[in-house]
């Protein structure tokens, strides 16, 4: 998330290789050369409870159904800090990149014979943050079925946002799926800002990096834009089948998934915003710059 600029030539290195380091975070490190700067935030707390090997996973793309209420999500430095033009109009950036990175992810799952889907809501504005059809309502009954639910996002530019890392869900106690992806991207503390709505109701966040500087960028450069996206997906897979590895027992499946295609109603960023219902902002509470 920092201004917008052509690609150096070591970031066509770094892509080059999304199958490799690219793909794998270095251990430890507080800054990734693919998704910039990972939490510095202390982790209170470690994922040892084991998550069946079959466990169904819903991916969800973050404020895919919050356009132009409150929690939007960032515009991402390119737009708001140096004119850029946003990625389609009426849609804020991060919800863009969301959109492609979750539908990324659910593409390689799937192809690795992981027991994923993807849910967009039908409509891109729902003031009711418990409309059966938010993210937040799918993503709770999934969780309470015994799934597990993510919402990819990506966190703000600039001193609003923090990076990388695993915001995990509350319902339960962390599992080896939650280590996993907070090894792979980095931890945010088990109660960050005393607890966001998606964690509260079952679903973990996964902010991939701060939408500035060499990320952003790759992004938005059609030359690299694949290459990242699939460098994350490929990170953000692996985790999900290295915290699975561990369970040995048939989770009982979850009532039409199976049957579910990776994309819904809103396949793409590509296509309009649907529209939808408008309400007051209260219904959904104001949000900075990246808020869940």
């Amino acid at each position: 998330m920092k201004r917008f600029r052509p690609l150096a030539f070591v970031l066509t290195g770094v892509l080059a290789i999304a199958g490799g380091a690219a793909a794998q975070a270095p251990p430890l490190a507080n800054f990734d050369p693919l998704t910039g700067p990972r939490s510095r935030l202390s982790k209170n707390w470690r994922g040892l409870a084991e998550l069946p090997s079959s466990t169904e996973i819903l991916v969800l793309a973050g404020h895919a159904d919050s356009q132009g209420i409150g929690g939007a999500g960032t515009g991402g430095a390119a737009v708001d800090l140096g004119g850029a033009a946003p990625m389609q109009p009426g849609m804020r950036d991060e919800l863009y990149w969301n959109l492609l990175t979750a539908q990324a992810v659910v593409a390689l799952g799937q192809q690795r014979g992981l027991a994923i889907r993807f849910y967009d809501p039908p409509l891109r504005s729902i003031a009711d943050g418990d409309d059966p059809r938010t993210n937040w309502s799918v993503g709770k009954a999934h969780a309470q079925a015994g799934g597990y639910a993510l919402e990819i996002h990506y966190d703000a530019y600039g001193p609003d946002g923090v990076g990388s890392g695993l915001i995990p869900p509350l319902h339960r106690p962390p599992t080896r799926l939650d280590e996993s992806l907070a090894l792979a991207f980095g931890p945010y503390p088990l109660l960050f800002r005393d607890g966001l709505g998606a964690p509260k109701r079952g679903i973990g966040i996964l902010e991939i990096g701060k939408l500035e500087g060499q990320l952003e960028a790759s992004l938005r450069d059609p030359r690299s834009r694949n290459g990242a996206i699939q460098a994350i997906a490929e990170r953000v897979v692996s985790a999900l089948q290295r915290g699975l590895e561990q369970g040995l027992k048939s989770a009982p499946a979850i009532p039409g998934l199976a049957a579910t295609p990776p994309a819904t109603s809103n396949p793409s960023p590509n296509s309009p915003p649907d529209g939808g219902r408008s309400g007051p902002q209260a219904s959904r509470p104001q949000a900075n710059p990246g808020d869940e």
